[in-house]
């Protein structure tokens, strides 16, 4: 970023003494380790740390200036050589900076939210665009009211493209976050069961579409058509969204109409899967289809990659430079990474989970099985959080569908487990659930479970749950276990 102080501190409401005006602000942290000469470290009061003990700190390193939420007396006392700007609230200051940023960028903004896939879709995007032209993104799913807008002001300004991730826990995120972007283009991936219980009565499509209501002038909308109340909602918010779907064809009598992109699933390897794409006529441009490799399986990938094709295709991308950036892109840790341990294929899907998520990788990982280890599936599953009133029965749900698949074993980290196995046994299941309190258990019953495998050619295992379960520690001790035996 390339700011004043002044403007910074104009965009944030606070007050700053002339002789300050005019510093260039490069960068902005709000934590003082990261600090480096020209940066404006924001002092963020948290549960357990408050920003504003670390000023000092910040200072040292070289930080211009500091926006805080209270005086700084002590501070100002012993450093006058740096600014305290003084806000109501050091977040919502945060944002106004990274807006008045954007406001300076040439370049196109692109504005995701979803309820699942959303970071993978962004990286794909991403790979997409980089190959068209430069490219900023989110980092992971840093993608809240501090993390996004600490991820546009990190962009240097010269880009063609940034490709912002949007996530909501509670109403009224979502308009926060979209006047930050003002988004050239908007991308409602999907919208399900996630965070209900901070989301109130309108529901989650209705949120997440809160992002059409703060597109810069003359933006486009895309979002799926297959989620009859995100679509209804995505209409209302914007008349002139254009859909795309993973389940319908371009030429399906009962398609919506502005349905601009399709997707389908038509082989997999061990690289992942092949898709068909298929592209309405738009923009001078003339209709097209072509088939692409991504490092994704079933209906899942199909809709990233309609979303992705569709979005790149709006912004001037070619069909070719789309499916060697999709093909060309690396997904983020603990998001569908496979690989092979002894005789195990493991599926480490861990990094967080919701109702949507969690059937749609469950599926994935039953057709994984099916190809490379002839159905042989066993499931290391975590507790699905932030769902309020709705908790209960998403489990039960879970558990039904757990045993549609007829897993070898289902281990559980995490609350609910009476739901989940309540909702296995409607079904079905031809095993137990197995709740394991620690990651001390899980080994001693993984190993039990490998001990007694009844497939002898292995099994491939699905690690998934809500990131607070930290499933990342079963996946290193399954694979350890695994490599042991091999």
């Amino acid at each position: 970023m390339h700011l004043s102080l002044d403007c910074a501190a104009r965009a944030a409401n606070a007050a700053l003494a002339e002789g300050f005006r005019g510093i260039p602000v490069t960068s902005v942290a709000t934590d003082s380790r990261k600090a480096v000469p020209g940066t404006l470290f924001v002092c963020i009061p948290g549960e357990r740390v408050d920003g504003h003990d670390y000023a000092e700190s910040a200072a040292a390193k070289g930080a211009c200036a500091v926006l805080a939420q209270h005086p700084l007396p002590a501070f100002a006392a012993r450093r006058p050589d740096v600014p305290v700007l003084v806000v109501a609230d050091s977040v919502k200051a945060l944002g106004q900076v990274a807006h008045a940023w954007r406001r300076t960028f040439a370049g196109k903004v692109v504005g995701l939210t979803g309820t699942a896939g959303k970071t993978t879709v962004k990286e794909l995007l991403a790979s997409v665009l980089s190959l068209a032209g430069k490219t900023a993104k989110t980092e992971m799913n840093h993608n809240n009211q501090i993390g996004m807008p600490q991820a546009m002001l990190a962009a240097e300004g010269d880009e063609r493209f940034w490709v912002m991730e949007a996530g909501i826990s509670h109403a009224g995120d979502m308009d926060e976050l979209g006047q930050i972007m003002t988004p050239d283009l908007g991308i409602v991936l999907n919208a399900g069961t996630g965070h209900t219980e901070g989301l109130g009565r309108e529901g989650v499509a209705w949120h997440k579409t809160r992002l059409f209501r703060h597109l810069a002038p003359g933006a486009q909308a895309i979002a799926s058509a297959d989620y009859p109340e995100l679509a209804r909602c995505a209409r209302e918010a914007c008349p002139s969204v254009k859909f795309f779907s993973a389940r319908l064809s371009l030429d399906d009598p009962g398609a919506p109409a502005g349905l601009a992109c399709t997707a389908r699933e038509e082989g997999a390897d061990d690289r992942g899967s092949v898709y068909r794409i298929a592209l309405a006529a738009e923009g001078g441009q003339p209709a097209s289809a072509f088939v692409c490799h991504a490092p994704l399986r079933g209906e899942s990938g199909a809709e990233n990659c309609a979303a992705v094709a569709l979005a790149s295709r709006l912004l001037g991308v070619d069909d070719d430079t789309i499916a060697r950036g999709i093909e060309g892109a690396v997904l983020p840790p603990q998001r569908f990474r496979r690989y092979d341990c002894g005789r195990l294929r493991l599926v480490d899907d861990s990094y967080n989970a919701n109702p949507l998520s969690m059937g749609r990788m469950l599926d994935a990982a039953a057709e994984e099985a099916c190809r490379f280890k002839q159905g042989a599936l066993a499931l290391v599953l975590g507790e699905m959080r932030e769902l309020g009133v709705e908790a209960q029965s998403c489990h039960r749900e879970l558990g039904r569908h757990i045993a549609r698949l007829r897993p070898l074993a289902v281990f559980w980290k995490g609350g609910m487990a009476a739901e989940v196995a309540e909702g296995m046994r409607e079904g079905g299941c031809p095993v137990p659930l197995e709740p394991v309190a620690d990651f001390g258990e899980f080994e001693a019953r993984f190993k039990a479970f490998l001990d007694a495998c009844p497939a002898p050619e292995g099994a491939c295992v699905l690690f998934k749950g809500s990131h607070s379960n930290e499933l990342e520690k079963a996946v290193a001790c399954a694979e350890r276990l695994a490599g042991e035996r091999d």
